[in-house]
């Protein structure tokens, strides 16, 4: 039996200022993770394989950044939100095996991205607001300013 999807408003799989943390680069990051993760959401059968490709390719740059920011700063939590990276990449890769063996379709992007779209928001509000603030007070001596536009 399989698992009924995961219902989804369009807030919670658009990108919107709601979602900053207040360190441009990371922001900027986090804003291509909604791009391509949303393309793992609509992809169809055709499209499947190259959209996890492309999520793949994204996903290791992103981390690798957070990482080596982590690293560089010594940063307190930096196992725990590692550990969080690599379990992601490990539903990746296995995403992208099963779609490369003709195992699984595009179904099964869409259920990744699902997924995805439920982790990312606690992910950032904790872990990434961490590292945006920790890098903030290295850099400049204070937290993060967000500037939003209307969110109404």
């Amino acid at each position: 039996m399989s698992e009924a999807p995961t219902p989804f408003a369009a807030v919670d799989i658009l990108w919107s200022d709601a979602r900053l943390l207040g360190y441009a680069e990371l922001d900027r990051t986090h804003e291509e993770f909604y791009s391509v993760a949303f393309k793992l959401l609509t992809a169809d059968e055709a499209g499947a394989l190259a959209a996890i490709r492309a999520f793949e390719q994204h996903a290791l740059g992103h981390f690798e950044m957070e990482e080596r920011w982590m690293l560089d700063t010594n940063f307190p939590s930096r196992e725990c939100h590692a550990d969080e990276h690599a379990a992601v990449l490990s539903s990746v890769r296995e995403t992208v095996q099963a779609l490369e063996q003709g195992t699984a379709g595009a179904e099964l992007t869409r259920r990744l991205a699902e997924h995805l779209f439920a982790w990312f928001p606690g992910h950032a509000d904790y872990m990434d607001s961490a590292l945006a603030a920790w890098m903030c007070k290295r850099a400049y001596g204070g937290s993060p300013v967000v500037l939003r536009r209307s969110l109404a």
